[in-house]
């Protein structure tokens, strides 16, 4: 997922740190809970995003903000925390401070990881509960189309989702998680969730042919096997599911292959977070049978346009687009490119308003012993061929279409159903539902 920060995080440090912002700038005594040693691990990290910003960030003059300000504002507070994910927390309002979506932080791995066992989306104006892990405590307690009020005390609105999602779990990685919900048929209830906790080792080997780096290759293998292409056939209708654009650009070219030789293409973009800008460059070459305008880069150094060349093979048929709120980024762009040239029908929610380029920046604190982490650092926005961007805004589909909460409860699909029957294509929701079903990552 990409996030959006709209607010969240300076509202949460009213909380944590009082009302007043701290104003000293010396170094004060760390706060019980956290040791000399992690804090000064903290400020660290804290630095390198000053630093990655400074050198890196697209826009000189960080919309306004005042960088070195900012940064010695939120140094001071961390010199307040008292947890780890209070300190990661500190970090990501100095980045959320630019509010852009794609500028983020990216907090050393756990030794104990927590699965919540359900997902959630904004679907419209509000959140449900989209996806539930069998054998959890989540299983026990929670339905598929409930809607989500609350989630860990804060009001969940489409302006605070995405920000409320990464501090919860990107951040903090928390045993439980307390949910204020309403069914479908409008009974309320409160209940806590508790994740399924993941033991790893303290201390990762990657030297050499160690079982800690085959781990993690063998972990990267199972995202690029769920991030994957798939599709199904209806006559001379094609359905093309495309979860991420975090893939290599020739897994698209190949399902481009098969999807040419249909009359009618339905791409499939709803939870598509978006990815490599060469692989959405490869599905745009696909689908048109001449030159097209991306958009123009806007970086820290110029503005150049982003044109892509069109390359066989071609799909020459009718395409129509799904898009949802968890469609963020290159996924928005090809969407938008679509609509703009008038090449496809866009139908499902609106989509995340996530669109920028970004580079990602690995750090290590320490020699022998390592802690990793990292950032994700704008390096581009991106104005459309009507010389806007989407970000923040999203794209707007052309037919507005989205479940009920009793058709979630009944795990129904009548989006891909609809889609369907305007290609003469008879696919009742329910099956549309099983058409491509959600792989869980091994716990």
């Amino acid at each position: 997922m990409r996030y959006r920060f709209a607010g969240l995080f300076p509202l949460l440090f009213c909380a944590l740190f009082g009302l007043s912002v701290p104003t000293t700038l010396f170094a004060q005594a760390p706060a019980p809970g956290l040791d000399r040693n992690a804090l000064d691990r903290m400020h660290f990290m804290l630095l390198k995003a000053y630093e990655e910003v400074q050198k890196n960030y697209y826009d000189p003059k960080y919309h306004g903000v005042d960088l070195t300000a900012s940064y010695h504002r939120y140094d001071a507070m961390l010199d307040k925390s008292t947890s780890l994910n209070q300190s990661f927390r500190v970090i990501q309002s100095f980045l959320a401070n630019l509010h852009d979506s794609h500028l983020y932080f990216f907090p050393p791995e756990r030794s104990r990881k927590m699965t919540p066992g359900y997902s959630m989306e904004l679907v419209g104006d509000k959140c449900f509960v989209s996806r539930i892990r069998p054998g959890t405590d989540a299983a026990t307690k929670l339905h598929l189309g409930d809607q989500v009020l609350t989630l860990d005390g804060f009001r969940v609105t489409p302006k605070n989702f995405d920000d409320l999602v990464y501090l919860v779990r990107g951040l903090s990685g928390s045993p439980q998680e307390e949910l204020d919900l309403v069914n479908p048929q409008g009974e309320q209830r409160h209940i806590i969730v508790m994740a399924t906790k993941r033991s790893a080792q303290a201390l990762a080997d990657f030297t050499g042919d160690s079982p800690d780096y085959y781990r993690y290759v063998l972990e990267d293998e199972e995202d690029q096997h769920r991030n994957r292409s798939r599709l199904a056939e209806f006559g001379d209708t094609l359905v093309w599911k495309i979860p991420s654009f975090e893939v290599a650009p020739s897994t698209i070219t190949d399902a481009a292959a098969k999807a040419a030789k249909h009359k009618n293409v339905i791409i499939d973009l709803r939870g598509d977070g978006g990815g490599y800008i060469d692989t959405l460059k490869e599905l745009l070459s696909h689908c048109f049978d001449q030159e097209v305008k991306l958009g123009d880069t806007v970086t820290r150094k110029n503005t150049k346009p982003e044109v892509v060349k069109p390359k066989a093979p071609f799909i020459s048929g009718n395409i129509t687009v799904l898009i949802d709120h968890n469609s963020a980024s290159a996924s928005e762009l090809f969407a938008r490119v679509l609509q703009l040239e008038k090449r496809a029908k866009i139908i499902g929610d609106h989509s995340a308003g996530a669109v920028m380029e970004a580079k990602s920046y690995s750090e290590a604190y320490g020699a022998d012993i390592q802690i990793f982490f990292g950032f994700s650092i704008t390096s581009a926005d991106i104005k459309m061929a009507d010389g806007k961007s989407l970000e923040t805004v999203g794209v707007t589909p052309d037919e507005l279409l989205i479940p009920t909460p009793t058709e979630m409860a009944e795990d129904k699909d009548p989006i891909l159903s609809h889609a369907l029957a305007a290609y003469g294509v008879t696919l009742d929701p329910v099956a549309a539902g099983k058409l491509f079903p959600f792989e869980w990552p091994r716990l």
